[in-house]
């Protein structure tokens, strides 16, 4: 089975690996999400060489149905983040 790594795992992670306090790698973990979180709010790419890139895909407006009731919906237009892995990840 697959294991899923949360935010504090990641955070322990960091933690162990840099030899700071599970409090300080704590801080940075959330430091790097939110800058990558307000950089896609403002439409910015998230580079990260060798690792990959965020970015902010908008979706247009469209139909669609309602599997329950077949009756026709309009689907609002709607931003994402999506990400786009570098070719050294994609080889991993």
């Amino acid at each position: 089975m697959k294991k899923k790594l949360n935010k504090s795992d990641l955070t322990r992670a960091v933690a162990d690996h840099t030899g700071m306090k599970q409090t300080e790698a704590g801080k940075a973990v959330d430091a790097v999400l939110d800058n990558i979180s307000k950089a896609l709010k403002q439409g910015d790419e998230v580079a990260l060489a060798g690792f990959g890139t965020f970015v902010a895909k908008t979706r247009e407006a469209r139909e669609g149905r309602n599997p329950l009731t077949k009756e026709t919906i309009k689907i609002p237009k709607r931003t994402s983040a999506a990400f786009k892995p570098a070719a050294a990840l994609k080889d991993l």
